[in-house]
C-alpha cells in the first residue's frame, strides 16, 4: 500500500502542475496542445481558435509560408509514423520529435517530453510519395527514415 499512497502524491503533484500549464497555455495540457503552443511561438503559427478543427492547427502569419496551413505533431518519441488525414491535408506537417526510439519494449520505459529534432513536411508531395510506395496513409502511417531526414530542419 505504500506505493499506492507514493502513486497518489504524485499523482496530485502532476494534476497541479497540469493546472498551472493549462493556465499558461489557454488548453488542456495535453502534449499535443502544448506541442501546438511551443510551435506557435517558435515559428510565428496564428492557431486555430478551436482545438476540434479537423486537421489544421494554425496558419503561418509570417516568412515564406506565410498564410499557409499546418497541422503540429508532439511525439515523445521519433518512431517514423505520422498521423495523417488523407481526406483533408493541411499544407504542411510541422512534427516535434523526442528520442529516436528502436523496435523495443515500452515497459519500463521513460517518455520525456523532449524535442530533439523538428521536422517540416509539405503534405501533398509528401502523401503522393507514400502512395507510390503503396504505403497504407492514415493513424500511424510509417513514413520511411529518408523522408524524415530530407524534412529535418531542427537541429539541421
Amino acid at each position: 500500500m505504500n506505493d499506492l499512497r507514493q502513486l497518489t502524491k504524485l499523482i496530485k503533484k502532476r494534476n497541479a502542475l497540469e493546472c498551472e500549464i493549462t493556465a499558461l497555455i489557454g488548453r488542456p495540457a495535453a502534449i499535443g496542445h502544448i506541442g501546438e503552443y511551443i510551435a506557435s511561438r517558435v515559428f510565428h503559427i496564428a492557431l486555430e481558435e478551436s482545438a476540434s478543427c479537423k486537421s489544421i492547427d494554425g496558419h503561418f502569419e509570417d516568412g515564406p509560408l506565410k498564410y499557409r496551413t499546418v497541422n503540429v505533431k508532439w511525439y515523445a518519441r521519433q518512431e517514423s509514423i505520422l498521423n495523417i488525414t488523407p481526406d483533408s491535408l493541411p499544407d504542411y506537417y510541422l512534427v516535434l520529435a523526442g528520442p529516436k526510439s528502436g523496435a523495443t519494449t515500452s515497459r519500463g520505459r521513460v517518455r520525456p517530453w523532449v524535442i530533439e529534432n523538428v521536422f517540416l513536411f509539405d503534405a501533398q508531395p509528401l502523401v503522393e510519395e507514400l502512395k507510390c510506395s503503396s504505403v497504407k496513409i492514415g493513424l500511424a502511417t510509417s513514413v520511411r527514415q529518408q523522408l524524415w531526414t530530407k524534412a529535418e530542419i531542427y537541429p539541421v
